[in-house]
């Protein structure tokens, strides 16, 4: 099967399961960092979060808790399209009056807010294994990105739907640290 087509698979899988949950089970999840994460999080780290769609594991619970907790949290920013993944301060989790419309449909801080290059990056997937390789939307930003950071600690948030045996890898592909779903750990035992 090919990324492409397995992308489609594990999308739809992710969307019927979301679908699936009841409004206040799914508030519930991804509530709070678990201990062993926080174990590897020095107090003053910055941390990159992503503004979850409607299907993807939801970030915002996170971005509070982290703000209030004294770090400092960041979004990913695009100039443009072709612009490489930056990531900017966003400084207002609990209103989100800091963001706006970006490139692909998502939104994120303004380009005016300050640059930040977050030491723990909490990173969005399709697909990921026990073995923490993951399977991203297919443009390749995060790949890059923690290729450029490598000092940066990768953690995946996911749905148990999400989980596969093996993925069609690739060398470019990067690892992450951990993976965080709503009934497990890997990588952060």
């Amino acid at each position: 099967m090919t990324k492409s087509d397995l992308r489609k698979v594990l999308r739809k899988a992710r969307r019927e399961h979301v679908l699936a949950q009841p409004d206040m089970v799914r508030g519930l999840l991804f509530n709070m960092p678990p201990r062993p994460l926080l174990a590897k999080i020095d107090a003053s780290a910055s941390i990159g979060l992503y503004h979850a769609t409607q299907f993807e594991a939801p970030t915002n619970a996170y971005a509070r808790f982290f703000q209030d907790a004294g770090h400092t949290v960041a979004l990913p920013s695009f100039a443009d399209e072709n612009a490489d993944m930056e990531f900017r301060a966003h400084t207002d989790p609990h209103a989100e009056t800091d963001l706006e419309p970006g490139p692909f449909g998502l939104v994120q801080p303004s380009q005016n807010a300050a640059l930040i290059s977050p030491d723990v990056v909490c990173v969005p997937l399709v697909g990921f294994t026990p073995e923490l390789e993951r399977i991203g939307q297919g443009g390749g930003h995060y790949d890059r990105w923690l290729a450029a950071h490598p000092n940066a600690i990768a953690i995946g948030l996911a749905w148990d739907v999400q989980l596969c045996k093996e993925l069609p890898v690739e060398p470019h592909d990067m690892r992450l640290d951990g993976v965080i779903t709503p009934t497990r750990m890997y990588g952060l035992d």
